[in-house]
């Protein structure tokens, strides 16, 4: 598990970093690494990460098409940050070779705050590949 402390009520966090240092820190070579998460109003994804107006323009067309206020009925304020989560996802699935997240080369993997600031997890789960 990594822990993802957000600034502002919708952020794009780039864990690209932090999962790499996780699969060297346990020594993984090949397999898959699957990342999870269990927040309804958190989700995960794989983009662009050379540019960073690329998750700024995310952000902002996610909040033109969902707007924090738009006649909602959840009690607690925030069902746009549960309908963006339900649109992201909850999990990303990387395959790992010779220790290396197979990602192409302007992608990165984020974490997608959309009712913080908060602190929150991400799961990590291994799955070796067959010798």
């Amino acid at each position: 598990m990594i822990e993802i402390t957000s600034q502002h009520r919708d952020q794009m966090i780039n864990i690209t970093s932090l999962i790499a240092k996780h699969i060297r820190e346990q020594g993984y070579i090949d397999g898959v690494i699957v990342l999870f998460v269990r927040h309804t109003t958190a989700a995960l994804t794989i983009n662009e990460n050379a540019d960073p107006d690329v998750v700024t323009d995310l952000l902002v067309t996610l909040d033109k098409k969902i707007p924090w206020s738009d006649n909602y009925h959840h009690a607690e304020g925030n069902s746009a940050a549960h309908l963006k989560t339900s649109l992201m996802g909850s999990s990303e699935t990387v395959i790992v070779r010779n220790g290396v997240l197979q990602l192409g080369t302007w992608q990165g993997i984020y974490f997608c705050e959309f009712d913080g600031p908060r602190r929150r997890q991400v799961d990590l789960q291994w799955l070796a590949a067959a010798v």
